[in-house]
């Protein structure tokens, strides 16, 4: 069974194949509609037969689509991760276009070395090879593969910056019109984050914030949750019921993120002269979702459950304690050996008339 992770990256590489396979059909279709009925290409004389091309071509595509976008998420995001959208873009065009090309004139050598029976680097070989680099033909599928490419990174980036499921939202419509949904929701708050701000000043605690969000990520990710909002220093990370519960993935994700900080010690130590802490407040209940806005489109939930969670993330520091689940969510959860659960009673929420009983997690 794949990993969260492993999901995610899979829905993150599918786009480039699917772009890579739809530009290849629609060129192989205005290709045909060019060439019309000849059998070979005019300006090089090389044979052209559609149904091969109609069938080799997309695939060939898909696979390259499929390749290009393997590279991007295991290597070039990370490499470029702290550029900004249009350099992102820029670099990575530059250097997936640089790659295609070598590989084409590679392919061309072996090509002509195959038919003209002689070495890569004899002197016929490196002529028709020149000739074949110099022609228009050739720069003109190099533009439009370049496009390909910058149409697939514009795609990644957006949904980098959206979030992959929301992206996948708006284009699938599954909010279009309003749906209720049992959701679990964590509300989660730095410590001291006032004070840390005014020691370190803005500029130096936007780069550890920007570090900290970092750091949570990955155990959100690797534990199936979906960051809803960054509000300041807060970050209120939801799961659908069934996945939140899974293997306690909401719990469990809580303390990997403790993990991911203790790691990091040292380097927030060395960068930033403390380590951040966080504490977080978990419910559970009905919300409704869906887009809301026109100027400026969103997927929001609403619902009484993001209210009490947030008021009860907010009792941390009455209780002295970083985590507290409510009654109903330690109901639907089953821990195993090896989580010490305290039951801490009752407690009055703000701007609430009914109390909740409160429980906290070793």
């Amino acid at each position: 069974m794949l990993s969260p992770l492993a999901k995610r990256n899979i829905l993150r590489i599918i786009p480039f194949g699917i772009t890579w396979l739809f530009f290849s059909i629609v060129y192989c279709l205005l290709e045909r509609g060019i060439i019309g009925n000849l059998d070979h290409y005019p300006a090089t004389g090389t044979p052209y037969n559609f149904s091969r091309n109609i069938f080799l071509t997309p695939i060939s595509a898909l696979f390259t689509g499929l390749l290009i976008g393997t590279a991007e998420i295991v290597y070039f995001n990370k490499l470029f991760l702290h550029k900004s959208f249009t350099k992102k873009i820029l670099y990575k065009t530059l250097i997936y276009f640089a790659i295609i090309t070598v590989f084409l004139l590679a392919l061309a050598s072996l090509v002509n070395s195959i038919e003209l029976h002689a070495s890569v680097f004899s002197k016929p070989v490196r002529y028709n090879v020149m000739l074949f680099f110099f022609n228009f033909s050739f720069w003109g599928v190099e533009i439009f593969i370049a496009s390909i490419i910058l149409v697939s990174l514009f795609y990644m980036e957006v949904s980098e910056n959206l979030g992959v499921a929301v992206l996948n939202n708006f284009f699938t419509g599954k909010y279009h019109t309003p749906k209720e949904e049992e959701r679990i929701f964590m509300f989660l708050d730095m410590k001291s984050s006032t004070t840390i701000a005014e020691n370190l000043g803005h500029v130096k605690y936007y780069r550890m914030l920007n570090k900290y969000y970092a750091d949570l990520s990955g155990p959100i990710v690797k534990h199936s949750g979906e960051i809803y909002q960054y509000v300041g220093d807060e970050v209120i990370v939801s799961w659908k019921l069934k996945n939140g519960l899974q293997n306690n993935s909401c719990i469990r994700c809580f303390f990997a993120m403790k993990e991911s900080l203790r790691k990091q010690t040292s380097q927030y130590n060395e960068k930033f002269g403390l380590t951040p802490e966080f504490k977080a407040g978990f419910h559970y209940g009905k919300v409704t979702a869906g887009e809301i806005g026109v100027i400026k489109k969103d997927i929001t939930f609403t619902g009484d459950v993001l209210n009490t969670a947030s008021r009860i993330q907010g009792l941390c520091n009455t209780h002295k304690v970083d985590l507290l689940v409510s009654g109903q969510l330690m109901e639907k959860m089953n821990l195993p050996p090896g989580f010490q659960v305290t039951n801490l009673g009752e407690a009055e929420l703000r701007g609430r008339d009914e109390r909740i009983t409160l429980f906290t997690i070793h």
